[in-house]
């Protein structure tokens, strides 16, 4: 079994727009699909008031899963999986949630569940699924097992609120599994890696990557966007910091690489963002200046990627990349061990 071998697709036979180069410092490292956005609340097969926020993975079919956060009418939110063959459109929609909040069984998830990441675990031949669970006490991780997205083995609450934006590493680490995760304190919200023998039992905690200070972009608040990539470098992974402006929030997107086997050392950190809200379906939305990826699809090549992200809270929208492409930026734009 190859959960993640990709269909036979590539970049160049999807048809891609660029937006004002100069937005993305040097070049643009990530193209927006022309026919962008690729999934709204129009899409669904139920009433609901926005989707966005999604978690990805290319199947054993080689067909492309979204598992996208679908926010109800009533403000709650639950996950609903979207598959298509070619990861781009022709998307079949699950007719009810795939996951919804179990609040009787679960007490996190009174408000909702949110913002699911995906990892495929070779050894256990499973997805792990974390995300979100909203309630009294504040956002929280929460974390489920599933291997076909139709049954889901809960394992509740397993970092306590407030915490958020977390994925699982897809192997352990020294004979540990791996989670890359973002606790919010009063001194900020920084990027926190913590390891388990279990999946149930968390510690070891470590922050490897702290919001800078004063005026940079990522200034007070950042974490993780979609799961690291391992690549031979190291852990790539893309993260988002969040200015403040005087009229509001602009989330925007970083680079950032850790080393394979200590994943809680950060060895580069790009100096600037490399992907910003620009189109019209990221400037206005429900919240605006927002493009937030929750997951991505590696290309037949191991270097092109699909990713796809949430667009000012409303929408559905995929841009391709190159890895080769965003290690060579990350050379460029960051000097090593700072």
């Amino acid at each position: 079994m190859n959960p993640i071998a990709p269909p036979d697709s590539s970049p160049q036979a999807i048809e891609l727009e660029q937006l004002n180069p100069a937005t993305y410092t040097d070049v643009p490292l990530f193209v927006r699909y022309r026919g962008n956005p690729i999934l709204t609340r129009e899409s669904w097969p139920y009433p609901i008031n926005s989707v966005f926020n999604a978690g990805a993975v290319r199947l054993a079919d080689g067909e492309t899963l979204l598992l996208c956060r679908v926010e109800e009418r009533t403000g709650l939110s639950h996950l609903c999986a979207a598959r298509s063959v070619n990861g781009i459109d022709g998307w079949r929609i699950d007719s009810e949630p795939t996951l919804k909040g179990d609040p009787r069984e679960y007490p996190e998830e009174i408000w909702g569940i949110e913002d699911p990441r995906i990892t495929y675990v070779p050894e256990l031949e499973q997805y792990a699924v974390a995300y979100t669970s909203f309630a009294r006490g504040g956002p929280g991780v929460s974390l489920a097992l599933t291997r076909d997205f139709r049954s889901f083995e809960r394992f509740g609450v397993i970092m306590p609120p407030e915490d958020k934006d977390a994925a699982l590493l897809p192997r352990r680490i020294n004979g540990y599994w791996a989670m890359i995760h973002r606790p919010v304190t009063s001194l900020g919200a920084h990027m926190w890696i913590s390891f388990s023998p279990d999946l149930r039992h968390w510690g070891s905690h470590k922050i490897i990557l702290e919001a800078r200070r004063g005026g940079w972009w990522d200034a007070n608040k950042i974490g993780l966007c979609s799961p690291p990539i391992e690549t031979s470098k190291g852990w790539l992974t893309i993260y988002h910091g969040v200015r403040h402006t005087a009229s509001g929030c602009i989330y925007r997107l970083g680079l950032a690489l850790f080393d394979l086997d200590r994943p809680d050392v950060c060895l580069q950190r790009g100096d600037s963002w490399m992907f910003g809200p620009e189109a019209p379906y990221e400037r206005g939305g429900d919240v605006s200046d927002v493009v937030f990826p929750c997951g991505q699809t590696i290309g037949v090549d191991g270097d092109a990627i699909h990713l796809y992200y949430g667009a000012a809270d409303s929408c559905m929208a995929m841009a391709t990349g190159s890895i080769q492409s965003l290690l060579a930026w990350l050379d460029s734009h960051s000097v090593p061990g700072k």
